[in-house]
């Protein structure tokens, strides 16, 4: 084959190339991750202040304010749950017998919630070993509604 049919194929094959990275940066910025009714709309959640428990306990670790509060080795749950989370922990820090309980909460493979307190994984609230502790889960959830 001759040179100039090798650089014609590989000036097409740049070309095209230019073209759909061109295209997929276009469209990624069109992509709506937040599935409101329109692309310049964020969900209510992304728009309010996180609570005062996860601004304080960012502020405790000497981080900058964002939706929650993740420390190295903690499990991941979805933005909400790691506010309750944090509400939750300051709670039980403000109560002597329950100043020790941990708590934390994860995803499940299934992407349910994962509630862990003491190292055992519970999946509803009323599996809580605890009468006060599965109170205050039930009053800081209808508090953050």
């Amino acid at each position: 084959m001759e040179t100039w049919i090798l650089l014609a194929i590989g000036g097409v094959v740049v070309l095209v190339t230019a073209v759909l990275i061109w295209r997929l940066i276009v469209l990624g910025g069109r992509v709506n991750l937040t599935r409101t009714g329109s692309p310049e709309e964020k969900p209510e959640w992304m728009m309010t202040t996180p609570p005062e428990e996860t601004i304080a306990a960012l502020q405790e670790d000497g981080e900058s304010v964002g939706l929650y509060d993740y420390d190295t080795g903690e499990r991941l749950a979805a933005p909400f749950a790691e506010q309750i989370e944090d509400m939750i922990r300051a709670r039980l820090q403000s109560d002597p017998e329950l100043a020790g309980v941990e708590i934390d909460f994860g995803t499940a493979p299934d992407g349910s919630l994962e509630i862990w307190v003491d190292g055992e994984c519970y999946t509803e609230i009323s599996q809580l070993p605890d009468d006060r502790l599965r109170q205050i889960f039930q009053e800081i959830i209808d508090q953050w509604k």
